[in-house]
Protein backbone atom coordinates (compact mmCIF):
# COMPACT_ATOMS: atom_id res chain seq x y z
CA UNK A 1 0.00 0.00 0.00
CA UNK A 2 2.88 2.22 0.65
CA UNK A 3 4.33 2.02 -2.86
CA UNK A 4 0.82 2.89 -4.28
CA UNK A 5 0.72 6.09 -1.91
CA UNK A 6 4.69 6.80 -2.53
CA UNK A 7 3.64 6.47 -6.40
CA UNK A 8 1.08 8.80 -6.38
CA UNK A 9 3.49 11.20 -4.42
CA UNK A 10 5.66 11.30 -7.27
CA UNK A 11 3.12 12.36 -10.14
CA UNK A 12 -11.27 41.73 11.68
CA UNK A 13 -13.23 40.31 15.66
CA UNK A 14 -16.65 40.13 14.14
CA UNK A 15 -17.46 39.68 10.10
CA UNK A 16 -18.27 43.14 8.17
CA UNK A 17 -22.14 43.58 7.87
CA UNK A 18 -24.02 42.35 4.44
CA UNK A 19 -24.99 44.66 1.75
CA UNK A 20 -28.82 44.06 1.45
CA UNK A 21 -28.55 44.76 -2.25
CA UNK A 22 -25.48 42.75 -3.10
CA UNK A 23 -25.97 38.76 -3.85
CA UNK A 24 -24.44 36.31 -1.32
CA UNK A 25 -21.30 35.22 -3.51
CA UNK A 26 -20.78 31.73 -1.77
CA UNK A 27 -22.89 29.72 -3.99
CA UNK A 28 -23.61 30.79 -7.71
CA UNK A 29 -27.32 29.54 -7.36
CA UNK A 30 -28.00 32.20 -4.54
CA UNK A 31 -26.60 34.96 -6.76
CA UNK A 32 -28.73 34.49 -9.93
CA UNK A 33 -32.18 34.81 -9.43
CA UNK A 34 -34.12 32.21 -11.71
CA UNK A 35 -36.20 33.51 -14.34
CA UNK A 36 -39.87 32.36 -14.63
CA UNK A 37 -39.14 29.24 -16.46
CA UNK A 38 -37.01 28.08 -14.38
CA UNK A 39 -37.21 26.07 -10.86
CA UNK A 40 -34.73 26.58 -7.58
CA UNK A 41 -33.22 23.00 -6.51
CA UNK A 42 -30.71 21.04 -3.93
CA UNK A 43 -28.33 18.95 -6.21
CA UNK A 44 -26.88 16.67 -3.86
CA UNK A 45 -24.00 14.44 -5.26
CA UNK A 46 -23.62 11.05 -4.48
CA UNK A 47 -19.98 9.80 -4.95
CA UNK A 48 -20.14 6.36 -4.37
CA UNK A 49 -23.59 5.74 -6.48
CA UNK A 50 -22.86 7.64 -9.39
CA UNK A 51 -25.84 10.02 -8.67
CA UNK A 52 -27.20 13.18 -8.14
CA UNK A 53 -30.42 13.50 -6.01
CA UNK A 54 -32.68 16.53 -6.56
CA UNK A 55 -34.59 17.97 -3.92
CA UNK A 56 -37.13 20.45 -3.61
CA UNK A 57 -35.43 23.56 -0.83
CA UNK A 58 -39.00 23.99 1.01
CA UNK A 59 -39.82 20.48 1.43
CA UNK A 60 -36.41 18.27 0.84
CA UNK A 61 -38.75 15.98 -0.96
CA UNK A 62 -36.33 14.51 -4.00
CA UNK A 63 -37.70 15.19 -7.24
CA UNK A 64 -35.23 13.12 -9.41
CA UNK A 65 -32.22 11.07 -9.27
CA UNK A 66 -29.61 11.85 -12.44
CA UNK A 67 -27.08 9.29 -13.24
CA UNK A 68 -24.12 10.90 -14.23
CA UNK A 69 -21.77 8.08 -15.24
CA UNK A 70 -24.11 6.94 -17.89
CA UNK A 71 -21.15 6.03 -19.97
CA UNK A 72 -19.31 4.01 -16.90
CA UNK A 73 -19.47 0.55 -19.25
CA UNK A 74 -17.35 3.12 -21.54
CA UNK A 75 -14.71 4.44 -19.22
CA UNK A 76 -14.06 1.48 -17.15
CA UNK A 77 -12.90 -0.61 -20.73
CA UNK A 78 -11.28 2.62 -21.42
CA UNK A 79 -9.58 2.32 -18.36
CA UNK A 80 -8.67 -0.95 -18.30
CA UNK A 81 -6.64 -1.03 -21.82
CA UNK A 82 -3.95 1.77 -20.16
CA UNK A 83 -1.71 0.18 -17.21
CA UNK A 84 -0.93 3.97 -15.93
CA UNK A 85 -4.32 4.87 -15.73
CA UNK A 86 -5.46 1.09 -14.48
CA UNK A 87 -3.02 1.86 -11.48
CA UNK A 88 -4.42 4.44 -10.17
CA UNK A 89 -8.01 4.02 -10.93
CA UNK A 90 -7.60 1.18 -8.36
CA UNK A 91 -5.14 3.64 -6.01
CA UNK A 92 -8.16 5.87 -6.00
CA UNK A 93 -10.68 3.50 -4.94
CA UNK A 94 -8.01 1.71 -2.17
CA UNK A 95 -7.02 4.93 -1.03
CA UNK A 96 -9.21 8.59 -1.15
CA UNK A 97 -12.91 6.05 -2.10
CA UNK A 98 -12.03 3.84 1.01
CA UNK A 99 -12.91 0.56 -0.90
CA UNK A 100 -15.56 2.41 -3.39
CA UNK A 101 -14.88 4.25 -7.13
CA UNK A 102 -15.41 8.10 -6.89
CA UNK A 103 -18.18 9.24 -9.77
CA UNK A 104 -18.77 12.27 -8.12
CA UNK A 105 -16.82 14.85 -6.20
CA UNK A 106 -18.88 18.03 -7.85
CA UNK A 107 -21.53 19.67 -9.41
CA UNK A 108 -23.29 22.75 -10.55
CA UNK A 109 -26.12 23.83 -13.12
CA UNK A 110 -25.91 25.44 -15.64
CA UNK A 111 -27.77 29.26 -15.27
CA UNK A 112 -30.41 28.30 -18.12
CA UNK A 113 -30.98 25.18 -15.95
CA UNK A 114 -30.49 22.94 -18.85
CA UNK A 115 -27.24 21.21 -18.15
CA UNK A 116 -25.65 19.69 -14.82
CA UNK A 117 -22.20 19.93 -14.71
CA UNK A 118 -19.84 16.92 -12.52
CA UNK A 119 -16.19 16.28 -11.27
CA UNK A 120 -16.16 12.54 -11.91
CA UNK A 121 -12.59 11.58 -10.12
CA UNK A 122 -12.20 8.18 -10.48
CA UNK A 123 -12.57 8.99 -13.98
CA UNK A 124 -10.53 12.20 -14.29
CA UNK A 125 -12.92 14.25 -15.96
CA UNK A 126 -15.43 16.56 -15.98
CA UNK A 127 -18.57 16.08 -17.82
CA UNK A 128 -22.15 18.42 -18.48
CA UNK A 129 -25.09 16.40 -18.66
CA UNK A 130 -28.27 16.98 -20.40
CA UNK A 131 -31.05 17.28 -18.22
CA UNK A 132 -33.86 17.08 -20.57
CA UNK A 133 -31.85 13.57 -22.35
CA UNK A 134 -30.02 12.42 -19.38
CA UNK A 135 -27.30 12.23 -21.96
CA UNK A 136 -23.59 13.77 -21.61
CA UNK A 137 -23.23 16.75 -23.68
CA UNK A 138 -19.23 17.53 -23.34
CA UNK A 139 -16.76 15.79 -21.56
CA UNK A 140 -13.44 17.26 -20.86
CA UNK A 141 -10.55 15.18 -19.47
CA UNK A 142 -8.43 17.07 -16.59
CA UNK A 143 -4.33 17.05 -16.52
CA UNK A 144 -3.67 13.78 -14.60
CA UNK A 145 -5.59 11.18 -13.45
CA UNK A 146 -8.26 12.95 -10.98
CA UNK A 147 -10.61 15.35 -11.07
CA UNK A 148 -11.46 16.84 -7.55
CA UNK A 149 -13.41 20.61 -6.03
CA UNK A 150 -14.94 22.97 -8.70
CA UNK A 151 -15.92 26.11 -8.59
CA UNK A 152 -18.86 28.04 -10.52
CA UNK A 153 -18.52 31.85 -11.63
CA UNK A 154 -21.23 34.63 -10.46
CA UNK A 155 -22.10 34.67 -14.37
CA UNK A 156 -22.55 30.90 -14.61
CA UNK A 157 -20.11 31.14 -17.50
CA UNK A 158 -17.30 29.83 -16.30
CA UNK A 159 -16.38 26.47 -14.15
CA UNK A 160 -13.06 25.64 -12.62
CA UNK A 161 -11.72 22.48 -11.10
CA UNK A 162 -9.17 21.38 -9.55
CA UNK A 163 -6.61 18.10 -11.54
CA UNK A 164 -5.58 16.93 -8.09
CA UNK A 165 -2.37 15.15 -9.26
CA UNK A 166 -1.68 17.19 -11.86
CA UNK A 167 -1.26 20.50 -9.66
CA UNK A 168 -3.16 22.43 -11.77
CA UNK A 169 -6.64 23.74 -12.12
CA UNK A 170 -8.64 24.30 -15.41
CA UNK A 171 -11.03 27.17 -16.23
CA UNK A 172 -13.60 25.54 -18.38
CA UNK A 173 -16.36 27.46 -20.41
CA UNK A 174 -19.69 25.90 -19.42
CA UNK A 175 -21.65 25.84 -22.44
CA UNK A 176 -19.32 23.87 -24.39
CA UNK A 177 -16.82 22.46 -22.12
CA UNK A 178 -13.83 24.50 -23.23
CA UNK A 179 -11.03 25.17 -21.49
CA UNK A 180 -10.71 29.00 -21.62
CA UNK A 181 -7.33 28.80 -18.98
CA UNK A 182 -5.45 27.11 -15.92
CA UNK A 183 -3.63 28.37 -13.30
CA UNK A 184 -0.79 26.32 -11.25
CA UNK A 185 -1.25 24.94 -7.88
CA UNK A 186 0.88 23.10 -5.05
CA UNK A 187 0.33 19.26 -4.67
CA UNK A 188 -2.90 17.98 -4.69
CA UNK A 189 -5.46 21.20 -5.52
CA UNK A 190 -8.60 21.23 -3.97
CA UNK A 191 -10.98 24.44 -2.69
CA UNK A 192 -12.07 27.24 -5.25
CA UNK A 193 -14.06 30.05 -4.45
CA UNK A 194 -15.07 32.85 -6.53
CA UNK A 195 -14.79 36.41 -4.74
CA UNK A 196 -14.51 40.16 -5.14
CA UNK A 197 -17.58 39.20 -7.49
CA UNK A 198 -16.39 36.86 -9.46
CA UNK A 199 -13.29 39.20 -10.34
CA UNK A 200 -10.65 36.88 -8.11
CA UNK A 201 -10.20 33.15 -7.42
CA UNK A 202 -9.35 32.13 -3.88
CA UNK A 203 -7.41 28.79 -4.30
CA UNK A 204 -6.38 26.10 -2.10
CA UNK A 205 -3.95 22.97 -2.42
CA UNK A 206 -3.85 20.39 0.79
CA UNK A 207 -0.90 17.77 -0.27
CA UNK A 208 -0.73 14.54 -0.16
CA UNK A 209 -3.77 14.07 2.67
CA UNK A 210 -3.62 10.11 1.86
CA UNK A 211 -0.34 9.79 3.19
CA UNK A 212 0.30 7.27 6.30
CA UNK A 213 2.84 10.36 7.31
CA UNK A 214 0.45 11.90 9.73
CA UNK A 215 2.57 12.86 12.67
CA UNK A 216 3.26 17.39 12.93
CA UNK A 217 7.03 16.53 12.74
CA UNK A 218 6.45 14.60 9.48
CA UNK A 219 4.06 17.40 7.77
CA UNK A 220 6.80 18.71 5.61
CA UNK A 221 7.11 15.40 3.70
CA UNK A 222 3.26 15.66 2.60
CA UNK A 223 3.58 17.66 -0.53
CA UNK A 224 3.71 21.69 -0.68
CA UNK A 225 0.37 23.15 -0.21
CA UNK A 226 -0.69 26.69 -1.21
CA UNK A 227 -3.38 29.18 -0.26
CA UNK A 228 -3.33 31.68 -2.95
CA UNK A 229 -5.91 34.42 -5.21
CA UNK A 230 -6.14 34.11 -8.88
CA UNK A 231 -7.37 36.59 -11.58
CA UNK A 232 -10.33 35.13 -13.01
CA UNK A 233 -9.45 36.70 -15.65
CA UNK A 234 -5.87 36.21 -16.75
CA UNK A 235 -5.38 33.20 -14.65
CA UNK A 236 -2.33 34.86 -12.94
CA UNK A 237 -1.32 34.45 -9.53
CA UNK A 238 -1.98 37.47 -7.65
CA UNK A 239 -0.31 36.27 -4.10
CA UNK A 240 0.30 33.12 -2.14
CA UNK A 241 -0.01 33.50 1.57
CA UNK A 242 2.25 32.41 3.51
CA UNK A 243 0.29 30.37 6.14
CA UNK A 244 3.20 28.53 8.37
CA UNK A 245 4.38 31.59 9.23
CA UNK A 246 1.04 33.08 9.89
CA UNK A 247 0.23 29.40 12.37
CA UNK A 248 3.09 29.94 13.84
CA UNK A 249 2.74 33.35 14.70
CA UNK A 250 -1.10 32.27 16.28
CA UNK A 251 0.81 29.64 18.70
CA UNK A 252 -0.25 27.12 16.37
CA UNK A 253 3.14 25.40 15.36
CA UNK A 254 2.15 21.58 15.33
CA UNK A 255 -0.78 22.69 12.68
CA UNK A 256 -0.83 21.40 9.54
CA UNK A 257 -0.88 23.93 6.92
CA UNK A 258 -3.41 22.03 4.23
CA UNK A 259 -6.71 24.30 3.95
CA UNK A 260 -9.98 21.98 4.00
CA UNK A 261 -13.36 23.90 2.94
CA UNK A 262 -13.52 27.43 3.78
CA UNK A 263 -16.08 30.51 4.15
CA UNK A 264 -15.69 34.25 3.52
CA UNK A 265 -17.68 36.95 5.15
CA UNK A 266 -19.93 38.94 3.27
CA UNK A 267 -17.26 41.73 2.32
CA UNK A 268 -14.77 38.84 1.28
CA UNK A 269 -12.16 40.20 3.80
CA UNK A 270 -12.41 37.90 6.73
CA UNK A 271 -11.54 34.24 5.83
CA UNK A 272 -12.85 30.95 7.97
CA UNK A 273 -11.29 27.74 7.10
CA UNK A 274 -10.69 24.59 8.32
CA UNK A 275 -7.21 22.66 8.41
CA UNK A 276 -6.40 18.87 8.07
CA UNK A 277 -6.28 17.43 11.84
CA UNK A 278 -8.03 20.77 13.41
CA UNK A 279 -11.38 20.52 15.63
CA UNK A 280 -12.29 23.62 14.70
CA UNK A 281 -11.61 26.98 12.59
CA UNK A 282 -9.51 30.13 12.02
CA UNK A 283 -10.05 33.29 10.98
CA UNK A 284 -7.36 34.73 8.95
CA UNK A 285 -7.43 38.63 7.70
CA UNK A 286 -7.53 38.88 4.37
CA UNK A 287 -5.10 41.76 3.58
CA UNK A 288 -2.48 41.47 6.31
CA UNK A 289 -3.00 37.31 5.87
CA UNK A 290 -2.82 37.37 9.76
CA UNK A 291 -4.73 34.83 11.77
CA UNK A 292 -7.08 37.00 14.13
CA UNK A 293 -9.22 34.56 15.88
CA UNK A 294 -8.88 30.77 16.68
CA UNK A 295 -12.18 28.62 17.24
CA UNK A 296 -11.56 24.89 19.03
CA UNK A 297 -14.95 23.02 18.87
CA UNK A 298 -14.88 19.46 20.65
CA UNK A 299 -13.23 16.54 19.78
CA UNK A 300 -15.53 13.52 20.33
CA UNK A 301 -12.41 10.55 19.25
CA UNK A 302 -9.85 12.11 21.37
CA UNK A 303 -8.25 8.46 21.50
CA UNK A 304 -8.36 8.05 17.33
CA UNK A 305 -5.40 8.21 15.95
CA UNK A 306 -4.45 10.83 13.22
CA UNK A 307 -3.43 7.83 10.91
CA UNK A 308 -7.55 7.32 11.27
CA UNK A 309 -8.32 10.50 10.49
CA UNK A 310 -10.70 10.55 6.70
CA UNK A 311 -8.00 12.41 4.52
CA UNK A 312 -6.49 13.91 7.35
CA UNK A 313 -9.93 16.03 7.61
CA UNK A 314 -11.07 16.27 11.42
CA UNK A 315 -13.61 19.16 10.37
CA UNK A 316 -14.87 19.14 6.63
CA UNK A 317 -17.36 21.30 6.15
CA UNK A 318 -18.37 25.30 7.07
CA UNK A 319 -20.25 27.96 5.52
CA UNK A 320 -21.45 31.45 6.90
CA UNK A 321 -24.82 32.13 6.14
CA UNK A 322 -25.12 35.98 3.77
CA UNK A 323 -25.59 38.10 7.04
CA UNK A 324 -22.44 37.06 8.32
CA UNK A 325 -24.20 36.41 11.49
CA UNK A 326 -23.77 32.59 11.96
CA UNK A 327 -21.21 29.94 11.06
CA UNK A 328 -22.50 26.16 10.11
CA UNK A 329 -20.01 23.46 11.36
CA UNK A 330 -19.56 20.13 10.07
CA UNK A 331 -17.31 17.91 12.60
CA UNK A 332 -16.41 15.10 10.58
CA UNK A 333 -14.72 12.58 12.48
CA UNK A 334 -16.72 13.34 15.64
CA UNK A 335 -19.99 13.09 13.98
CA UNK A 336 -21.89 16.37 14.50
CA UNK A 337 -22.55 19.82 13.16
CA UNK A 338 -23.05 22.95 15.03
CA UNK A 339 -24.06 26.77 14.45
CA UNK A 340 -21.43 29.29 15.76
CA UNK A 341 -21.84 32.80 16.47
CA UNK A 342 -19.68 34.67 14.07
CA UNK A 343 -19.23 37.60 16.05
CA UNK A 344 -18.83 35.91 20.03
CA UNK A 345 -17.91 32.17 18.58
CA UNK A 346 -20.18 30.65 21.20
CA UNK A 347 -21.29 27.33 19.84
CA UNK A 348 -24.59 25.95 19.44
CA UNK A 349 -25.67 22.70 20.52
CA UNK A 350 -23.90 19.46 19.05
CA UNK A 351 -26.19 18.20 16.57
CA UNK A 352 -24.58 14.26 16.98
CA UNK A 353 -25.36 11.55 14.46
CA UNK A 354 -23.73 8.08 15.27
CA UNK A 355 -21.80 7.12 12.37
CA UNK A 356 -22.35 10.09 10.30
CA UNK A 357 -19.74 11.71 8.97
CA UNK A 358 -20.57 15.30 8.00
CA UNK A 359 -18.49 15.65 5.07
CA UNK A 360 -20.30 19.11 3.30
CA UNK A 361 -21.85 22.67 4.34
CA UNK A 362 -23.91 24.77 1.95
CA UNK A 363 -25.96 27.51 3.02
CA UNK A 364 -29.46 27.74 1.72
CA UNK A 365 -30.37 30.38 -1.35
CA UNK A 366 -32.47 32.10 1.02
CA UNK A 367 -29.64 32.23 3.61
CA UNK A 368 -32.33 30.65 6.47
CA UNK A 369 -30.67 27.59 6.38
CA UNK A 370 -27.46 25.17 5.93
CA UNK A 371 -27.43 21.97 4.24
CA UNK A 372 -25.09 19.00 5.74
CA UNK A 373 -24.89 16.04 4.17
CA UNK A 374 -24.00 12.95 6.10
CA UNK A 375 -21.61 10.76 3.96
CA UNK A 376 -22.23 7.49 6.35
CA UNK A 377 -25.53 7.54 6.93
CA UNK A 378 -26.41 8.77 3.53
CA UNK A 379 -28.69 11.57 4.47
CA UNK A 380 -28.85 15.02 3.80
CA UNK A 381 -30.05 17.47 6.46
CA UNK A 382 -31.51 20.98 6.72
CA UNK A 383 -29.95 23.01 9.80
CA UNK A 384 -31.65 26.46 10.75
CA UNK A 385 -29.20 29.37 11.31
CA UNK A 386 -31.60 30.87 14.17
CA UNK A 387 -32.81 28.05 15.95
CA UNK A 388 -29.37 25.89 15.54
CA UNK A 389 -31.70 22.84 15.40
CA UNK A 390 -32.43 20.44 12.56
CA UNK A 391 -35.17 20.90 10.94
CA UNK A 392 -35.21 18.04 8.48
CA UNK A 393 -33.80 15.22 7.15
CA UNK A 394 -34.20 13.04 4.09
CA UNK A 395 -32.42 9.92 2.78
CA UNK A 396 -30.52 10.23 -0.25
CA UNK A 397 -27.96 7.78 -2.44
CA UNK A 398 -24.35 6.04 -1.11
CA UNK A 399 -21.89 8.42 0.04
CA UNK A 400 -23.19 11.91 -0.34
CA UNK A 401 -20.66 14.56 -0.58
CA UNK A 402 -21.19 17.79 -2.47
CA UNK A 403 -24.34 19.85 -1.86
CA UNK A 404 -24.99 22.90 -4.05
CA UNK A 405 -27.82 25.05 -4.56
CA UNK A 406 -29.44 25.15 -8.86
CA UNK A 407 -31.70 25.55 -10.55
CA UNK A 408 -33.69 23.12 -13.56
CA UNK A 409 -36.35 24.47 -16.50
CA UNK A 410 -39.76 23.78 -14.97
CA UNK A 411 -40.94 22.12 -18.07
CA UNK A 412 -37.59 19.41 -17.54
CA UNK A 413 -38.71 18.43 -13.93
CA UNK A 414 -41.52 16.15 -14.56
CA UNK A 415 -39.39 14.72 -17.37
CA UNK A 416 -36.59 13.92 -14.33
CA UNK A 417 -38.45 11.56 -12.25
Amino acid sequence: MLAVVMALAMAPAGPAAADPDRPNLRDQRAVLAPGPDLRRVVFVGNNWAGTADVLAPGTFERLARIDVVPDKDERVQEIATDPYRLAYFLAIRALIGEGHDQYVDDMYSSPDGRLLVVSRPSFADVVAISLRTKEIVWRFQVDGVRSDHMAISPDGRHVVVSASTANVVHVLRVRDGKEVGRFPSGGSPHENVYIDGGKRIIHASIGMVYSPLDDPALDPTKQERRFQIVDAETFEVLRTYDLRAALDEAGMEDTSTAVRPMTLSPDDQSVYFQLSFMHGFVQMDRATGKITRVKQLPNLVPDMPREQYLLDSAHHGIAMNPDGTKICVAGTMSDYATVVDADTLRRGPLLKKADGKPYWVTPSWDGKYCYISWSGTDEVAKISYRTEKIVKTVPVGDHPQRVRNGVVRKDLVAALR
